[in-house]
């Protein structure tokens, strides 16, 4: 199996916002940044790639298999998590997990415990209660309890401090190292200079480009004429169309 997530030509229309077709590709063992400016169509295309809203048209190709034909089972096999949303805020972890283990076929209580401790969490402890970088990462030992191959990430990052977000980096690419894919969506690219392998940026609804991080970086240096990072190219780019 070449690649993990296959998206191709992903559309949704509404009356004040349009997601023209995207199209990309994510191999294991790979962390793809998908990035742009807060509105630019981020979430609506993760949404529309797991079909918590329906697309227009397109198709999403996940481990191999048709979404929609198989989305029972590929959701067994991948991990969803939305930074800065709190779920069953007043229940304790371990009553969320109870109930999440019954969802999940190939659910490991071997790998949750190996998570809670490796991320410190105290399972008796209220969703409430956690640092937003402690509920991050009590969403990821959900996600890898089932051994999910797949991680969906929508701004997981968001709202945390410099320190938390750059261990979350980290964890992101441990993870990567395992072999796990994992889409990463963030308008912080200081977090994707640390541990993004593919850049995709979306502006305005419309894929601007899907590159290795290198080759993204090169692409955008050599219109700007000079030797530039994320933060650089994403001023760039969003800077074009405004008139003072």
């Amino acid at each position: 199996m070449k690649y993990v997530l296959v998206v191709n030509d992903i559309t949704k229309k509404y009356s004040a916002f349009e997601l023209k077709p995207i199209s990309f590709h994510i191999k294991s063992g790979e962390v793809m940044g998908f990035i742009g400016r807060n509105g630019a169509g981020k979430t609506t295309a993760i949404k529309s790639i797991l079909n918590l809203v329906h697309p227009d048209a397109g198709n999403v190709r996940i481990l191999g298999m048709d979404y929609l034909d198989n989305e029972d089972e590929i959701k067994q096999r991948i991990g969803y998590a939305v930074g800065g949303t709190n779920y069953y805020k007043r229940k304790k972890l371990k009553d969320i997990v109870a109930i999440t283990r019954i969802f999940y076929d190939n659910w490991d209580d071997e790998s949750y415990r190996h998570y809670l401790d490796a991320f410190k969490l105290d399972e008796n402890k209220k969703i409430m209660e956690l640092s937003e970088g402690m509920k991050v990462k009590f969403y990821l030992t959900l996600a890898l309890s089932h051994h999910a191959k797949l991680l969906i990430l929508d701004e997981p990052t968001s709202g945390l401090d410099p320190v938390s977000r750059d261990e979350m980096n980290e964890i992101f690419r441990k993870l990567a190292e395992k072999g796990v894919a994992i889409l990463f969506s963030t308008h912080i690219t200081s977090d994707l200079e640390k541990c993004a392998d593919t850049i995709t940026y979306i502006k305005n609804g419309e894929l601007l480009l899907s590159e290795r991080k290198e080759d993204f970086i090169s692409h955008y240096t050599k219109e700007i004429g000079q030797k530039s990072t994320l933060e650089d190219i994403m001023v760039h780019i969003e800077r074009e169309e405004v008139n003072l």
